[in-house]
């Protein structure tokens, strides 16, 4: 036998080794990974030893942490499961390996969130898992579209949720609507400048009719609010001053607290109601009006109390 086809068996002998041997370490590593506690899963899933042991093939390892998440998720989802402690070091080994793996972000994100059994019930970790996918890939506006949607949907925190939107609505080449849902949650947390401020951003920054209706439609409802918090300060300062509630606008006027008739953004006179309550003749007319229906319901801040 020749020398060179001598060391070609030899190292295809050693090559057929390498593999069988590789596949059995792998098979006797997934016995072992069922069989152990969460402590010992945890510490043979240390993101640091997998990314020793990867070898430069990160981008391979990471797509296999990838896969074992979704199948971890998947299994325990079918059966109802409560408990999902695993999915949270998967998610972040894959993503370790490859920070730029975003479909582990954007489903990940939405496997970790929910409550159980739809998801982990862990919105926390999954702020964090998105807020690292948007380090790593800051010109991607879905991973901010997510993280606002897990702060709008799981922990109802309207200001995060507005802050995230508005965040990727900076994006280059981020879809429009992101700064509608910016003003929409800025409008649900209460924050009337920012709210108006979104809309009046929105609908400056875009040629489509749909959108800047929208926005058009937000910022007239906007403006009645803002009216009418203010109007009923005044109200509220007039009793102050009298013992007594108005009966009219005029008699804001007569002292000085009002320089004329007030009237909303269509032309319309407000309504003052009694306890000083003020009311749009015709609320129908302002689709997206948001107002507590007395103004007991409202602090002297003009905020909504819970």
């Amino acid at each position: 036998m020749k020398p060179s086809a001598r060391i070609t068996l030899v190292v295809s002998i050693l090559l057929v080794g390498l593999v069988a041997t590789s596949v059995f370490a792998l098979y006797r590593l997934d016995q072992i990974r069922s069989r152990v506690s969460l402590r010992e899963a945890d510490y043979l899933m240390s993101p640091k030893i997998v990314k020793r042991l990867s070898l430069g093939y990160d981008g391979l390892m990471a797509d296999v942490y990838w896969t074992r998440a979704v199948q971890y998720f998947g299994a325990r989802h079918i059966v109802g499961s409560r408990h999902y402690e695993l999915l949270g070091p998967l998610l972040e080994i894959a993503t370790m390996l490859d920070p730029h793996l975003t479909v582990a972000y954007l489903f990940g994100g939405n496997f970790l969130a929910p409550p159980p059994p739809h998801g982990a019930g862990m919105p926390q970790q999954a702020i964090q898992l998105t807020e690292y996918g948007i380090r790593n890939n800051p010109s991607d506006w879905k991973l901010y579209y997510n993280l606002g949607f897990i702060y709008y949907m799981e922990l109802k925190d309207y200001s995060k949720a507005a802050d995230a939107f508005a965040r990727g609505a900076e994006v280059p080449g981020a879809h429009p609507f992101l700064k509608v849902m910016a003003a929409q949650m800025a409008q649900h947390a209460g924050e009337l400048q920012m709210a108006q401020m979104m809309w009046t951003t929105a609908y400056q920054s875009t040629q489509d009719p749909d959108i800047r209706d929208n926005a058009a439609a937000h910022l007239l409802a906007l403006k009645v609010e803002e009216d009418i918090i203010n109007l009923e300060k005044l109200v509220s300062l007039y009793r102050e001053r009298t013992g007594d509630w108005p009966s009219s606008f005029s008699e804001l006027e007569a002292t000085g607290l009002l320089r004329a008739l007030p009237l909303d953004p269509l032309g319309q006179p407000y309504k003052l109601e009694p306890e000083g309550r003020v009311e749009v003749r015709e609320p129908s007319r302002f689709r997206f009006l948001e107002m507590p229906s007395s103004s007991s319901d409202r602090s002297p801040d003009g905020k909504v109390s819970p």
